[in-house]
């Protein structure tokens, strides 16, 4: 069986401690049971660390236990991830203030990941995102790279 690499932004962390949203929650809980079953080989970064530091008490130790209960490696961040953040910049696919969102994706795309997986439907999970992304990422050399919704990973079987 082959398995897919996903990389998980930070919205999906947050989510599993989710209790008013019960479909995201429920989801994202199953995803994390088809990771922990080895369906899939889940990936953070830097900068999902970065985000969560800027969290406080009993939200950052739940985010961090996470982390570390099923294991994720975290992705570096490397000049080539901030360069192919800077395309997708010129080419206006995310607002100015939402750089990190683009950030996340030019992380995963670099290190090779099949699909960035994100609950932020505004500037990430969406019809052009995905096809500015997938141009950008032809046309400088990368492979192609899915964003979806936690929902739709765990329905791709």
């Amino acid at each position: 069986m082959v398995r897919n690499t996903i990389y998980l932004d930070t919205s999906v962390l947050n989510f599993f401690f989710e209790d008013m949203e019960l479909e995201k929650a429920n989801s994202t809980r199953e995803l994390f049971r088809e990771i922990r079953n080895g369906k899939f080989n889940a990936y953070i970064s830097e900068l999902v660390l970065r985000e969560i530091g800027r969290t406080q008490g009993l939200k950052r130790e739940r985010l961090l236990s996470l982390i570390k209960t099923y294991k994720m490696p975290w992705l570096e961040v490397t000049p080539e991830c901030m360069e192919l953040t800077e395309k997708y910049m010129e080419r206006k696919i995310f607002p100015t203030k939402y750089r990190d969102d683009g950030f996340h994706i030019a992380i995963a795309t670099v290190h090779q990941i099949d699909v960035v997986v994100s609950w932020n439907l505004r500037h990430m999970v969406k019809l052009r995102t995905r096809r500015e992304v997938k141009a950008i990422n032809i046309a400088v050399g990368y492979k192609e790279i899915e964003i979806c919704t936690p929902m739709e990973v765990i329905e791709s079987d």
